[in-house]
């Protein structure tokens, strides 16, 4: 194992014991906020210390399986002796690769809440269908981790379609997970208009935000300009007699966001803080990452909504993620929110990526 990491993992036992000090602290038990954060950082710490006592452990039984090797004349000792020593050896691989990853950094965001923004792109009728199909497959992915979905705005079409819609996904690690679905996704298929079969191309973005709180951005009023209008379409009557839609403008960065689907004003107007918090504390963090890779001379890449990442080809049963080169020929489960399967691939190929740049 590397030595960075043996480092890191000989200071755990040290870092634990303090930590389960200051959970005895009577001072520390009455913060619920602080006691739960160390909580937490108590147990992915038991973890990975489970796994550091597990390799250690392999290591002690792979030497004594030698020095067996080493005096043992009996050929068929040494035939047992040699096919355990090989599986000792690769379940001693295993446990350093868990253990690496467990030790790289971890993105602050990855607990948090998502805001899912979702535009059809180019293709007009079929970009809208499929903009609301892949609503759908989040709906139904959120569905299966337990978590829940809020619709914070949305712009339907006539033909039941979706122009826009942007949702609140409530949930343990929502981040961690859909943070990977930024960008654009393209669908080739043949649409029910279409009558000589010709397959067609279609656009959609998707940005996914981290939620942000109230204390990770600080929104002065004076760069605040809040408006107040007639909702427009769907809404029933109080659409015509209630001034209940709201935009708001972030003045320094020129942010618009309006909300209108709730009939109370001041529903709409927390509902749209709520997303400018959230857009804003994103476009905070790439003018930082673009800053860190300008002064490293690399290229911030993936995750980009300009960057096409995905296609979805229905005539083939197909969906390919560009950024790992990797197909499945399962869209139908995939569109009913089986995402697993490419979301795993993605989070093992970003594992690869940075622990190579630690051994560097």
């Amino acid at each position: 194992m590397d030595k960075k990491f043996l480092v890191q993992l000989e200071g755990i036992e040290e870092k634990l014991k303090k930590l389960e000090e200051l959970m005895a602290d009577p001072e520390v038990l009455k913060d619920q906020s602080k006691i739960q954060s160390i909580a937490k950082e108590h147990k992915e710490l038991s973890e990975i210390l489970n796994l550091y006592n597990e390799y250690k452990k392999v290591n002690r039984q792979i030497e004594e399986v030698k020095q067996l090797l080493n005096s043992t004349p009996d050929d068929d000792l040494r035939e047992l002796a040699e096919e355990e020593l090989e599986s000792l050896k690769k379940h001693r691989e295993d446990l350093e690769k868990k253990i690496e990853i467990a030790l790289l950094p971890k993105d602050p965001n990855d607990e948090r809440n998502v805001i899912l923004e979702i535009r059809q792109g180019a293709g007009g009728d079929e970009a809208s269908l499929f903009a609301a199909e892949l609503f759908r497959m989040y709906q139904r992915y959120a569905e299966r981790h337990g978590w829940k979905t809020e619709i914070l705005s949305l712009h339907p079409t006539e033909k039941g379609g979706i122009k826009e819609v942007i949702a609140l996904i409530k949930g343990k690690g929502a981040y961690s997970r859909l943070k990977y679905e930024s960008g654009v996704h393209r669908v080739q298929r043949v649409p029910e208009t279409e009558s000589s079969g010709r397959i067609h191309t279609s656009t959609v973005t998707v940005a996914v935000l981290p939620e942000a709180e109230e204390v990770d951005i600080e929104i002065k009023p004076e760069e605040l300009r809040i408006e107040t209008m007639r909702a427009g379409g769907a809404g029933g009557q109080h659409v015509n007699t209630t001034d209940s839609a709201v935009r708001i403008t972030h003045i320094p960065t020129g942010m618009v966001v309006t909300c209108q689907d709730e009939r109370s004003q001041l529903q709409n107007k927390m509902k749209a803080m709520q997303i400018l918090r959230a857009r804003l504390k994103d476009y905070y963090e790439r003018l930082e990452k673009e800053k860190i890779a300008k002064e490293r001379k690399e290229q911030v890449g993936t995750g980009e909504r300009s960057e096409k990442i995905r296609t979805y080809n229905f005539p083939q049963n197909r969906v390919t993620d560009h950024r790992v080169n990797y197909t499945s020929y399962r869209i139908n489960d995939i569109m009913d929110g089986d995402l697993d399967e490419i979301i795993d691939v993605l989070i093992a190929k970003e594992n690869e990526e940075k622990l190579a740049k630690l051994k560097i």
